[in-house]
């Protein structure tokens, strides 16, 4: 039996991120990675060079901006799925700010560090759904997450960047490891979580493919600043700022 809306707006209050199984269909989720293959495939073949988006997206494992290029993630983002938690979650003006994928495979394996998201950004808080395109579990890297830790921030270590895409980063000796939750889901499933919960990922021991779409959104009233990767964000419910 499914959460209803106003449990799962409970839970996320509480834990500051809440699991969601079969959000999406298997075949919607199916239709979302061929997608995504060949808007990386794309990108591969427009770039080159040193800081090339290719290089980044091949040492990573992420590429930030599917809606931007992609008709079919414009309309997925303002799937009532999402926004009818989003909206229990966030209040009733919701505004979709950018997308990504995140993925794991044979050569692109290694675990995420624990993070909040919240200093890559900064300004107005705001809200990540996780959605697995692939089964994901602790083998092929799903996510692990501290509940509680929404209630602030905490101190990041400065600019850390390995090539892994995490610039910003929680020492490990400082989590308790034992209050995690490990968060595995079939394809389909979602963890929707705020940018102050502390998550990171299990190393992909299986070098199986583990691919995830990450949209993320904000109160469509909040005051926030511009950003320069939200190049297709949008009002999905509700009301934006005058």
């Amino acid at each position: 039996m499914h959460p209803t809306i106003a449990e799962i707006a409970k839970s996320f209050a509480r834990d500051g991120f809440v699991i969601v199984p079969n959000l999406f269909r298997l075949e919607e989720v199916k239709t979302f990675k061929d997608e995504i293959q060949k808007i990386l495939k794309e990108v591969r073949q427009e770039s080159e060079g040193e800081d090339s988006p290719r290089r980044f997206v091949d040492e990573t494992g992420v590429y930030v901006g599917l809606a931007a290029r992609s008709g079919l993630f414009r309309q997925s983002v303002r799937d009532d799925r999402l926004v009818d938690i989003l909206e229990a979650i966030i209040g009733p003006n919701v505004e979709f700010l950018s997308d990504k994928v995140v993925y794991k495979d044979e050569d692109t394996h290694v675990a995420s560090p624990w993070h909040q998201d919240w200093p890559y950004w900064e300004g107005a808080h705001k809200i990540s759904v996780w959605v697995a395109l692939d089964d994901a579990t602790p083998e092929n890297g799903c996510l692990k997450l501290l509940p509680g830790s929404h209630r602030g921030s905490v101190i990041h270590d400065g600019d850390m960047s390995d090539g892994s895409g995490f610039g910003h980063r929680i020492r490990p000796e400082t989590i308790d490891e034992n209050s995690a939750v490990t968060a595995p889901l079939e394809a389909g499933g979602a963890v929707f979580f705020h940018d102050l919960t502390m998550h990171a990922s299990h190393p992909n021991t299986e070098r199986r493919e583990r691919w995830t779409w990450v949209p993320t959104y904000r109160d469509a009233q909040a005051d926030d600043p511009p950003y320069s990767f939200a190049v297709a964000n949008v009002v999905v419910r509700g009301t934006g700022r005058e």
